[in-house]
């Protein structure tokens, strides 16, 4: 399969005041495009427990840089040659999600929060910040259909990076990530050590993440879309690097040794696999069964751990531990149903690990941040199906396709981890939400007269 022709439409003039026009095909030395793939490769190729001197975890370097793109976006609504105008039901939906989170924000501070409390709030808040601004920057500020795929080749390049950090660690049994030290950055917290896990002698890994799971359920999530490049890249070589890529991705998923990642893979594959044909279908299959053979080989042990994971479920005390937490959610409910503790307000060391996005935002948001979150995926979801209804290329459709994975496999795993507390996750999510939105926009029936990018940082 190959690269399809440059849209036409992107060719197509802009309207962004009366009587004038620019194109969306402009090229400027740093557009959001750019920015948000910076943002992308700090985001995994720095351990997630380095931050900028001084600050809290919202001090990722990452983190800035979407805390900047926040900025820009506000700045960019106050003047129409910044700013091209248009629909974006996105915006809507991150309202409703900013509302939630300042409405129990306000519900916390009324019922007198220790400090401890209160700081681990505005700490939520500061991030709930940073998450809103890569979701519209993305959203609003990615041109066309040429910059949405350089920004997710970047983000497959950055996520095979991370699974080869993590594959050393797995082989060699050193820490590599460790070397990644960046000067000038302090280390906020100890990195992820190497957990053993199962009777084979085997042990957990991190990669550059904060956590085995996150790190597992984000690599699960850039499989669909190192496979979309493996498939459409224009050139047979492009192909052939992507799809090494892609198998490099895959292979990190299980040594992690986490349930939720290899749930979160099963997902994301079983979603591709409704916009695959039948051929590509049978392809996946056979790939599947020589990929696992081989991990036989490479790591004895290590799918016989996995199965026994799944099978002996009911025995697992993490499991049995998740359990025996309803109560106290019911209890903790019961108290402030509609606007919850205050978000980030259950801390695991003075409460409880509670191993459960819905579960932590029904207690810390109530039902009102729970429907917001609800809201965003649903949203997300409407407006990558509308994009590939609409779209007329198969690359296009298969595209859109992979960003309702992501979605889903958000949805799902949402349940099996306190995802939002991850910083890669909750950023590799808003990053997926916003180009859900750009896609939405690009396939948009009035698209000749109408756009919502922001046209220029530096010329």
């Amino acid at each position: 399969m190959t690269s399809s022709a440059v849209h036409p439409v992107d060719l197509e003039p802009s309207l962004i005041a009366p009587g004038t026009y620019t194109s969306r095909r402009l090229q400027v030395r740093l557009d959001t495009a750019t920015v948000i793939a910076f943002l992308v490769c700090l985001l995994y190729c720095l351990p997630a427990a380095l931050i900028v001197p001084g600050l809290t975890f919202a001090g990722r370097p990452a983190l800035v840089v979407a805390m900047g793109l926040f900025a820009w976006w506000l700045i960019a609504r106050l003047s129409p040659t910044l700013f091209l105008m248009g629909p974006q039901p996105l915006r809507w939906a991150m309202l409703f999600y900013l509302v939630s989170m300042l409405l129990s924000y306000i519900s916390g501070m009324l019922r007198g929060l220790p400090s401890l409390e209160a700081n681990r709030q505005n700490f939520t808040l500061l991030v709930t910040f940073q998450f809103i601004g890569l979701v519209l920057m993305a959203a609003d500020g990615v041109n066309n259909w040429d910059r949405l795929r350089k920004v997710l080749r970047v983000f497959v390049w950055a996520a095979a990076f991370m699974a080869v950090i993590g594959l050393i660690q797995s082989l060699f049994e050193y820490d590599i990530a460790q070397r990644l030290i960046v000067p000038g950055l302090e280390i906020k917290a100890e990195m992820a050590d190497f957990q053993k896990r199962g009777d084979e002698g085997l042990f957990r890994v991190a990669g550059t993440a904060i956590h085995y799971i996150e790190f597992s359920t984000v690599l699960a999530m850039a499989v669909p879309f190192g496979l979309h490049f493996a498939m459409y890249s224009p050139a047979k070589a492009g192909r052939r690097f992507y799809a090494a890529l892609t198998a490099v991705i895959a292979a990190a998923v299980p040594i992690a040794i986490s349930r939720t990642g290899v749930l979160a893979l099963g997902v994301a594959m079983t979603v591709m696999f409704f916009a695959w044909s039948w051929r590509l279908r049978y392809n996946m299959l056979l790939i599947t069964v020589v990929a696992l053979g081989a991990m036989t080989v490479l790591r004895p042990g290590l799918l016989g751990t996995l199965k026994s994971m799944f099978l002996m479920a009911d025995q697992d005390p993490s499991i049995t531990g998740r359990t025996e937490d309803y109560e106290m959610v019911s209890h903790w409910f019961s108290q402030r149903p509609w606007l919850g503790r205050g978000p980030g307000t259950l801390i695991p060391d003075l409460y409880i690990m509670l191993d459960n996005q819905w579960l932590m935002s029904l207690v810390t948001t109530g039902i009102v941040g729970v429907l917001a979150l609800a809201a965003l995926h649903v949203t997300c979801i409407a407006q990558a199906g509308m994009a590939l209804r609409r779209s007329t290329a198969a690359e296009d459709k298969h595209l859109c396709a992979a960003l309702i994975s992501s979605q889903v496999v958000a949805i799902l795993v949402g349940a099996t981890f306190d995802s939002f507390s991850f910083t890669t996750f909750a950023f590799t999510l808003a990053l997926m939400s916003g180009l859900a939105g750009a896609v939405w926009r690009f396939t948009h029936p009035t698209r000749v007269i109408r756009t919502s990018h922001v046209k220029r940082l530096f010329e």
